[in-house]
């Protein structure tokens, strides 16, 4: 009868087992060394996969900078939109009323000097004459300004030329006469003005009919 405890593996059962995991880890070690021969049987080099793993990274990245640089210039020009209705949502508006103070205007310049002394007159000036100023007032707050031009070089963004005049005061180009005063609206052009432009003194001419 043997002395063998049941769950004590033998000698030889012990040599089977360490047989075995020995043959496990030599499988297991030429697998591994297999893979890169493997590897190399189908073409394929390292370097080269990471060379365009790199490649693929550096063009995910450069996507992924486009996308935030687009999602912020589309946040600009929305700010830059909100700003401009806010500022020239009055545009239309505003001209209208261009129009109401040029009357006010040529309604005052129309008296005759000599009638502006009368009662009456002068009552019926001074209350023309405030309501323009008002106006003025409320073009000044919403950042409707007139345009510069007597005395200035004329610019076409800013100024219409209707006639050219002649005049020994002025060099050529300089505005001498307002016909009709021009406006912007937060610095951008809501009206021209309308005027007339030095050509400079005439040239004395030959006389060759003598």
């Amino acid at each position: 009868m043997s002395d063998q405890k049941p769950n004590e593996a033998s000698p030889g059962e012990e040599n089977l087992d360490a047989a075995a995991a020995t043959t496990a880890e030599a499988a297991a070690t030429a697998e591994t060394e297999a893979r890169p021969a493997e590897n190399a049987a189908a073409g394929e080099d390292p370097l080269a996969r990471i060379s365009a793993l790199e490649a693929e990274i550096a063009k995910l990245r450069d996507e992924r900078l486009r996308a935030l640089a687009e999602v912020e210039n589309i946040r600009r020009r929305g700010e830059r939109d909100r700003e401009d209705a806010a500022k020239f949502g009055i545009q239309s508006f505003a001209k209208d009323l261009l129009s109401v103070a040029d009357n006010l205007g040529r309604a005052i310049d129309a008296v005759p000097q000599e009638a502006r002394e009368l009662e009456g007159v002068r009552t019926l000036l001074t209350g023309v004459d405030m309501t323009r100023k008002e106006l003025a007032s409320a073009f000044a707050k919403n950042k409707i300004i007139e345009v510069e031009a007597l005395g200035k070089q004329l610019d076409p963004n800013l100024h219409q030329a209707m006639v050219e005049v002649e005049s020994a005061e002025h060099p050529a180009g300089i505005i001498v006469q307002v016909y009709q005063s021009g406006y912007t609206l937060h610095g951008r052009l809501l009206r021209p003005a309308l005027v007339g432009v030095s050509k400079g003194a005439s040239e004395g001419r030959v006389d060759t009919t003598a």
